[in-house]
């Protein structure tokens, strides 16, 4: 196989975010044919028609430029009021414009979803899904990761949960196929 290169998107913007550390941990329970860098989405500014013109804010054409780059995408995301960030969901809007230019397409992509609650972000998780439909992303459907009791699974910035490193594991393995399978 091939070495791919993912970006990841973190949902929360929060430094300490508990979405950081599951990413983070995702990415030392990858294979090494994947070489995984977490693209920044804070930075971007609201997405608004009225900026998309020939000078876009460069903060979008760096973040599109990112993407493209990528062989594929790996969500991370917490679930806020039983959908996907703002944060996420303006990053998702910034990379699917100019219409017709999507950065996105045809990027083999997952989903992976926490919560401190016991369904793991399962509406985040769907949300997101529901965006990718659109912009013609193919999503691993299985295995699916919803991470719940997120809070009791960290020491610091340290994985301590033996199930979630091995699920962990599992998922990167799976990812790993479909994106050789389904990459350009």
């Amino acid at each position: 196989m091939a070495t791919r290169k993912i970006a990841v998107l973190v949902g929360s913007l929060r430094k300490a975010s508990f979405t950081r550390k599951l990413a983070k941990s995702l990415m030392l329970a990858a294979p090494p044919t994947l070489e995984l860098d977490i693209v920044e989405i804070g930075g971007l500014p609201m997405y608004n028609e009225d900026d998309e013109t020939d000078t876009p804010p460069p903060s979008w054409t760096e973040f599109r430029d990112r993407v493209r780059e990528a062989d594929g995408i790996l969500f991370c995301t917490p679930e806020y009021n039983r959908s996907l960030p703002g944060a996420l969901k303006n990053a998702i809007d910034v990379g699917s414009r100019p219409y017709g230019k999507a950065a996105w397409t045809g990027k083999p992509c997952a989903v992976v979803s926490q919560s401190p609650g016991a369904l793991g972000g399962f509406g985040a998780n769907h949300a997101v899904r529901q965006t990718l439909v659109f912009l013609n992303m193919p999503c691993m459907q299985m295995p699916e990761a919803y991470i719940g009791g997120i809070t009791g699974k960290f020491d610091g910035d340290q994985l301590t949960d033996d199930g979630l490193r091995s699920f962990l594991q599992q998922f990167m393995g799976c990812f790993a196929t479909w994106v050789e399978r389904h990459a350009d």
